[in-house]
């Protein structure tokens, strides 16, 4: 099973990619499972400060596979389900970033957007897919895609299904960046090594929660909050240590997330 998703660490930043090439890294039970299971050992592992998903070969992930979909709708699938949802890379504290470099379809689009960040191959292929499998927004999709980049742009990309460009998911404001598809990978890296190196692994836990879960809340309700989170940070060595390495003009030393 883990050969389904492989894993490589460099430098703080753990990359991880779904490793279905031949099926453009279509979704199953298990590849979900092993990804998951990865994610929460990079989560435990002080070693690990920022994740790169990615995709092997020509997609990211095309969606579900359609075994799958096929046995669905015959009656003949018989698999658990894990109990963890599609959208659990939202629970991990550390930042995750989706690098898309090819099709990036249906659930594998749900599974782009509960990144923290997303880059993307600017030729790479994007759709929802739903409604031209005579299906619906899954997976918390319909929640998550207003709020990124409005209910106009949601209803026709939901809609019409149609397929667009990861240039074109940039300017929708789905994705972070978009960059020829040779550099994806060194880009995203480099990103993400600035991040390991100069960012506090639990200052970017608790902003993560922040960002995801402040959408419900008031402005004032937001701002009480930080107030809250900020008075925790002026007594973690993190903060110390941020203000000695910027007077000290060096790389900060901050410590690895503890539980």
């Amino acid at each position: 099973m883990s050969d389904l998703v492989l894993s490589s660490l460099d430098e703080g930043v753990l990359t991880l990619t779904f490793n279905r090439p031949d099926r453009l890294n279509a979704w199953t039970d298990a590849l979900g499972r092993s990804y998951f299971d990865l994610l929460e050992q990079a989560e435990r592992d002080p070693g690990v400060r920022v994740i790169i998903v990615t995709g092997a070969g020509k997609g990211f992930c095309a969606g579900a596979d359609f075994q799958t979909l096929a046995a669905l709708q015959d009656g003949s699938y018989d698999q658990e389900p894990d109990e963890r949802p599609n959208i659990f890379p939202t629970t991990i504290r550390k930042p995750i970033i989706a690098a898309v470099n090819g099709a990036c379809a249906g659930l594998g689009m749900v599974h782009a957007l509960v990144c923290d960040l997303i880059f993307t191959a600017a030729e790479a292929k994007w759709t929802t897919a739903f409604v031209r499998r005579g299906l619906v927004a899954e997976y918390g999709i319909a929640w998550i895609l207003p709020r990124l980049i409005g209910q106009a742009k949601s209803m026709d990309i939901l809609l019409s299904g149609r397929t667009f460009t990861g240039a074109e998911a940039v300017e929708l404001g789905l994705a972070s960046r978009a960059v020829p598809g040779e550099r994806l990978l060194e880009e995203t890296l480099t990103y993400a090594r600035e991040l390991a190196t100069h960012s506090s692994p639990t200052s970017m836990a608790v902003i993560k929660r922040q960002l995801w879960g402040d959408w419900e809340k008031s402005l004032e309700g937001s701002a009480a909050e930080a107030e809250r989170l900020m008075a925790e940070s002026f007594g973690r060595p993190d903060f110390g240590e941020g203000v000695a390495s910027f007077l000290e003009r060096r790389a900060p030393a901050f410590p690895p997330l503890t539980a």
